[in-house]
């Protein structure tokens, strides 16, 4: 990689430059260095001196500008830093400019300029050091152009402060009435410099330069670069740039407290509105003589206010970088006006610094320290008594001016734009009635257009400024909604306008005006004073050329004005040429000679004559009917208005003024809506009694007895509780009222923007609704309930209509987008065309927050807090509250699962039944895996087990690996299972509630779907919707039957073999530890939920198994018409097989005779629709289950009721002579019980009513009467547990079982 050299760059010439300036700039030859023609130019007068030229000094301010535009962007990248503070944000580092090792780069910021090798850097953050040390050629490309543009700032203070002091040692005069032209340029650049110091402090210049040098050091083995030191030494100099501009400046200082005390004059004028209104200097009649129509009176004076512009800036960076020249006796006052209307100081568009701030920092030391200096030396000199004077008059006006500026800035420029509105109206008004005296006044124009400019400038820039160091914390206090902008700005384009219309007039005048010219300037070069001087030849070359250009202006005639074109260049060019000559000290003829030689002929001097051709040569082209820049001498009359919505600062500030005050109202408005949605609002109106509070006091009324904490009906009414209904009263009453004034405000039009308050207010009510919504659905370390969640959404639904009554728009529509976007996670294009809403919080819309945290603490059990499945409730218990708040009933219960079907509509269950497969797939998955790694072992169980070899069927069994954790997921699986079946019940619950005949029409249309393997694509979306519904009694194997499609398991002959993997789970040790519950009619270890895994997925993959058979014929054949009568005889042949397997499954299970796989077995032929209970008589006697369950529930009753009969039938009495052959009627079994609504907080565990309890016995006898076999589900409050081998006759593994069963009463003791 080339790096950087200094001393090549330092070789260069206009090339180094020429990235800095626009391609409408001529640059200079690259011959001539810039070293060179800063001092050095064409040959003077005949002894040979050089003179200053003109071309480096405006060259080298536009350069600045580029100096500037580049510090702004690299500022822009790295997101505004405070390098001085230290302060990075995280996008300044991920930039790409700064390596991403914070410690390291701070570090060297902080300890500059000491050396980097002498920081023990390794001791900061070696991983970082040794990061850069990989990777330091990428880090030193990344910095290379900033590293240059610091060694471009300091090349530019080189050359600019060379130029400074030529031009204020060698220019003999520099005063605005004698020089203005060479002033101009020369302040020019002393401000871009200025304000290129200053601008730098807002870079990390000492970060760059320490990175870049330690990059330097580990690619050069340990050598700094080249230009290292020199550029330690400018950074550190100008560290702060005050205090290096102090140093810098001190040479120039004079000449700046001269430029500024020459400008005072016209600062005061213009601060002086009485004495401007009065006199007269901004209108085109004077205001005592209305019939004098010409600006005669004040004529040079007017000229002048078109720069006062840009003297204020002289004035605020002059006395901030040369303080020295605030002691002189007038500049006290100068200073004081400028001070005493601003407190920022512009730099570059919209970057500024702090006014008073920097000079309370920079100039008071400085004015303390000469007057502590003066103190000492009053007893000696004479002078010092004034001196010390002085300074304490400067101390005090620095000290009280910044107050003066945050009372009195504003009101003084108000009362500026007010005379300039009047001003320009007049001239608008006068000009439109008499246009032929627009051209003669046309430089007074150009200054109404420059201080109304200044006006709108300022307005723009202070507002909502705020002072930091305010010793009263005051900021300005300036009208947002001030009617004067409008009105100028307004005033201002008028008159625009009719500059532009007649154009041709003002550039006819112009070229008349410098034709005219030449005559008089060859007069005045004949005249005998001018010929006494004996000008030079290179005088009088320059002279003869600036006439030659006069001479052949084209004459304007008739209409052919606008098409005239003429380059005047060349003649400012020349003029600027005998400018510098005739200024410089090192020539023999200066501009005082040239005036007092031409002066005496009773006309205006030979240099004034100049200076106006130079004026009004800029005026005469069409491109340029102006001056030179907006902030500088003359103004683009053409283009004020434009100029103005150019400046950054205007439009950001203004409209962030707006936008602050609408987030203001609209954080009112957020504000009363949610007081109106808290407890202490709606929610109060929402207080009712529970079924069992009203029961109590129902009681306790009649009985006349009181009952403490509850709350006497109409207490609300009652005086003294009065007062919450009228804070509630009072809070719609304001949120009513706000809406309609908010509704009736016209447009807010500020520039170029729009604000409609009603747009405003939708955005904020919807939003607002979006964030409640997200904070309805999560506690503190918990999801609310669903039933709460719909409580709650309903109340803040009703407050959103209540404002909508009072709102011209539809705020229905936003709510459902938003209840859309938070169920809905599909592609929006397929829906709507709003954008998807971007603003949540807990990462993902509601419905998925809500789907992942059911599928961890449901299916998953993430938590840990024993959740098992309740048969009896038909829901989800827990042992303890999830996440410290609710039980797991409290979320599973059909009233709170159709909760969350209402709130999230068919789009949430979609999602969420999305997720279960998702999860079942992984699972799924895992027996496929399963099953071909133990394929071989699988198939020997098969042999062994038709040849009837018990030693090979147990060596076949252990060879199976991964028994326990497969059991786990199978398990996990029939979780997930039975909470989609939970999940569809729910669904369809609902759509028979809410939409009873679509119910009715899907019940009755899977009833009558053809019974086809494999489906038609419409057969098999309708038996998918009928199965999310809830409608069949199939729903398990068809929803697994999809997955297995859907993920293409099940496709080879391995899952034939799915029986015996099943079988092998019976010999898995969790059955030593199982405990089966009679309060939930499950197993502790859900492993009830194993049983409908086991039948769900034998179902699916049968049913999958057929379909690839189907394909697999169709595609040997080549067509399907033999395959008709197949086709239709498919489902009940996969039926069949399903129930081959699932008998093959309990023969090969129905081993030892272990308490919980009995009851296991049990409960499969009780939920399986495939295994008739006849399959299981033929290998366990049904005696030993009624043996079984009747010691269960028989010891449980005994344990909770031991007077009374049991409530319930057992099997033992209903089925004492009859054993079941097989299930009838199915789909009419009976449920478990679903009326009893448990309490679902923890505190209250499982309390319930004694009413309820007594009704839920009654039905629960009537039911259980008609059942022919399954588990008694007596209600006792203490679980009695049966755990194998805990009997107090035997501890065997399966023999004490049996031994339990010899002592009863209920039947054979063992069966073959």
């Amino acid at each position: 990689m080339a790096h950087v050299s200094f001393k090549s760059k330092e070789a260069d010439s206009m090339s180094r430059w020429s990235k800095y300036l626009s391609t409408e700039e001529s640059p200079l030859p690259a011959s001539v260095s810039w070293r060179a023609m800063g001092v050095d130019g064409p040959q003077g007068s005949a002894s040979g001196q050089k003179h200053l030229q003109m071309e480096p000094v405006v060259q080298l301010s536009k350069v600045a500008e580029g100096l500037l535009a580049k510090m702004y962007r690299l500022n822009s990248i790295l997101d505004y830093p405070d390098p001085n503070a230290h302060t990075f944000s995280e996008a300044f580092w991920k930039a790409g400019v700064m390596p991403n090792f914070p410690k390291i780069c701070i570090t060297l910021s902080k300890k500059f300029p000491e050396h980097p090798n002498k920081l023990q850097l390794e001791k900061v953050d070696k991983f970082a050091l040794d990061a850069l040390n990989e990777n330091a050629e990428g880090y030193m490309q990344n910095l290379e152009q900033w590293i240059m543009l610091i060694l471009d700032l300091l090349e530019f203070r080189e050359q600019a402060l060379r130029l400074i002091l030529d031009l204020s040692s060698t220019v003999i005069t520099l005063l605005p009435h004698q020089n203005s032209l060479i002033l101009h340029a020369f302040m020019d650049l002393f401000c871009s410099f200025v304000r290129v110091n200053l601008f730098s402090d807002k870079i990390p210049r000492k970060m760059i330069l320490q990175v870049y040098n330690i990059l330097h050091i580990m690619l050069k083995g340990g050598r700094d670069c080249e230009f290292y030191h020199r550029l330690v030494q400018f950074v550190d100099l100008y560290d702060p740039p005050v205090k290096g501009l102090h140093e810098d400046l001190n040479f120039v200082s004079p000449r700046i407290g001269e430029v500024l005390e020459a400008v005072g004059p016209i600062i005061f004028l213009s601060t002086d509105t009485k004495k401007l209104r009065n006199e007269g200097f901004l209108s085109p009649f004077h205001p005592r003589y209305p019939d004098i129509l010409t600006n005669s009176a004040h004529p040079m004076r007017a000229q002048d206010l078109a720069n006062v512009t840009s003297y204020r800036e002289w004035v605020l960076l002059g006395y901030l970088v040369c303080p020295d020249e605030l002691l002189r006796v007038t500049s006290i006052d100068v200073a004081m006006v400028v001070l005493k209307e601003n407190l920022v100081l512009s730099l570059f568009r919209d970057e500024y610094i702090l006014l008073h701030e920097n000079y309370q920092l920079y100039v008071l030391p400085k004015v303390l320290e000469s007057k502590r200096m003066a103190k000492s030396g009053r007893t000696k000199q004479k002078e010092a008594d004034l001196e010390y004077n002085v300074a304490k008059q400067v101390e005090k006006m620095l000290m009280e001016v910044h107050e003066q500026a945050l009372v009195s800035a504003d009101a003084l420029h108000h009362e500026r734009r007010i005379l300039l509105k009047q001003e320009i109206g007049r001239m608008v008004l006068f000009f439109t009635d008499q246009p032929s005296l627009l051209a003669p006044n046309i430089q007074m124009v150009f200054s109404a257009l420059a201080l109304a400019q200044c006006e709108v400038v300022w307005y723009f820039q202070h507002v909502g400024i705020a002072s930091s160091k305010s010793s009263r914390g005051r900021t300005v206090d300036i009208d947002a909604a001030d009617p004067t902008i409008g009105f100028l700005l307004d005033g201002m384009g008028k008159l625009c306008c009719l500059v532009r219309k007649y154009i041709a007039a003002i550039k006819g005048y112009a070229l008349s005006y410098l034709s005219s010219c030449a005559g008089r300037i060859r007069f005045l070069l004949g005249t005998p004073g001018m010929v006494a001087l004996d000008l030079d030849a290179t005088l009088k070359g320059l002279f003869q050329q600036v006439l030659h250009c006069l001479e052949n202006i084209p004459k304007p005639q008739g209409e052919n004005v606008p098409a005239i074109t003429c380059d005047l260049t060349d003649l400012r060019k020349h003029w600027l040429s005998i400018l510098m000559i005739v200024t410089s000290s090192r020539s023999s003829v200066n501009i005082r000679h040239l005036e007092k030689a031409t002066v005496s002929t009773g006309k205006e001097g030979l240099v004034s004559e100049g200076n106006a051709a130079y004026n009004w040569s800029r005026s005469s082209e069409t491109q340029c009917l102006v001056q030179k820049d907006v902030p500088n001498i003359v103004v683009r009359g053409l283009e004020q208005l434009a100029a103005f919505q150019n400046v950054n600062k205007i439009g950001r500030d203004s409209i962030s003024y707006v936008e602050s005050l609408i987030e203001s109202i609209m954080g009112g408005l957020e504000g009363l809506i949610n007081i109106l949605d808290s407890e202490g609002g709606f929610g109060s109106l929402e207080m009712q009694l529970s079924p069992e509070q009203a029961a109590i006091r129902l009681n306790n009324a009649t009985r006349a007895k009181a009952v403490s904490g509850l709350l006497a009906p109409g207490h609300e009414s009652y005086p003294d509780n009065s007062s919450s209904v009228k804070m509630l009263e009072a809070a719609m009453q304001r949120l009513t009222s706000l809406c309609s004034v908010l509704n009736d405000m016209e447009p807010i039009c500020v520039l170029n923007h729009v604000f409609i308050l009603r747009e405003y207010m939708r955005d904020c009510i919807i939003g607002n609704f979006r964030r409640r919504f997200h904070s309805m659905i999560r506690t503190d370390n918990c999801l609310q309930r669903p039933s709460v969640i719909e409580s709650l959404l309903r109340r803040h639904l009703s407050i959103i209509h209540l404002a909508e009554q009072h709102i011209s728009m539809d705020l229905t529509e936003g709510i459902r987008e938003v209840l859309l976007a938070e169920s809905f996670t599909g592609p929006f294009p397929n829906l709507q065309v709003f954008e998807t809403p971007t603003e949540t919080h807990g990462g993902g819309s509601a419905i998925d927050i809500i789907s992942n945290w059911y599928i961890d603490n449901f299916v998953k059990d993430a938590s840990r807090t024993g959740v098992v499945f309740d048969a009896s409730q038909n829901c989800f218990r827990s042992s303890q509250p999830i996440g410290g708040g609710y039980l797991a009933e409290a979320f599973t219960d059909k009233r709170e699962l159709k909760a969350l079907v209402r709130l999230f509509g068919g789009y949430g269950v979609d999602r969420l039944d999305k997720l279960l497969r998702e999860h079942t797939s992984a699972l799924l998955n895992c027996i496929d895996s399963a099953l071909r790694s133990n394929r071989d072992a699988l198939e020997g169980l098969a042999g062994s087990v038709n040849s009837g070899d018990r030693i090979e069927r147990d060596a076949n069994l252990k060879q199976i690996i991964d028994i326990e954790t497969l059991a786990d997921f199978c398990i996990q699986a029939g979780q997930a299972i039975t909470f989609r079946r939970l999940l569809v019940e729910a669904v369809g619950a609902v759509l028979e509630e809410k939409v009873p005949l679509i119910y009715s029409l899907l019940k009755g249309l899977a009833m009558q779907l053809p019974e086809e393997v494999p489906d038609k694509n419409e057969i098999i979306r309708l038996r998918r919707v009928a199965s999310s519904v809830g409608v069949g009694d199939k729903h398990d194997a068809e929803w697994v039957h999809s997955i297995l499609a859907e993920i293409g398991s099940a496709n080879d002959n391995s899952w034939t073999l799915l029986p015996y993997l099943c079988a092998a789970f019976m010999a898995s040790n969790m059955w030593s530890t199982t405990v089966y519950d009679v309060s939930t009619g499950g197993f502790s270890n859900n492993l009830h939920c194993l049983a409908r895994c086991v039948s769900a997925v034998v179902g699916g993959s049968e049913y999958t198994r057929m379909e690839r058979e189907h394909r697999r014929n169709s595609l040997s054949n080549g067509h399907m018409d033999e395959l008709q009568e197949p086709e239709l005889l498919s489902r009940v042949s996969a039926e069949a097989n399903i129930k081959s397997a699932m008998q093959l499954y309990v023969k090969l299970s129905a081993g030892p005779y272990i308490v919980p796989k009995l009851i296991f077995l049990d409960q499969l032929c009780e939920m399986s629709p495939y295994l008739p209970r006849s399959t299981l008589e033929v290998h366990i006697p049904y005696t030993i289950l009624r043996s079984i369950y009747h010691q269960l529930y028989g010891a449980s009753l005994m344990a909770t009721e031991p007077m009374e009969p049991s409530p319930r039938q057992s099997p033992l009495i209903s089925l004492a002579h009859a054993s079941p052959s097989m299930k009838q009627n199915r789909a009419d079994t009976t449920p478990r019980s679903h009326t009893f609504e448990p309490g679902y907080h923890s505190s209250s565990g499982s309390q319930y009513d004694e009413g309820y309890e007594g009704d839920r016995r009654t039905g629960e006898r009537q039911l259980r009467s008609m059942r022919r076999s399954g588990p008694l589900d007596y209600t006792g409050s203490r679980k009695v547990k049966f755990v194998e081998g805990s009997s107090s006759g035997s501890h065997g593994a399966g023999s004490g079982s049996l031994q339990r069963f010899a002592v009863s009463r209920s039947g054979p003791l063992s069966y073959k």
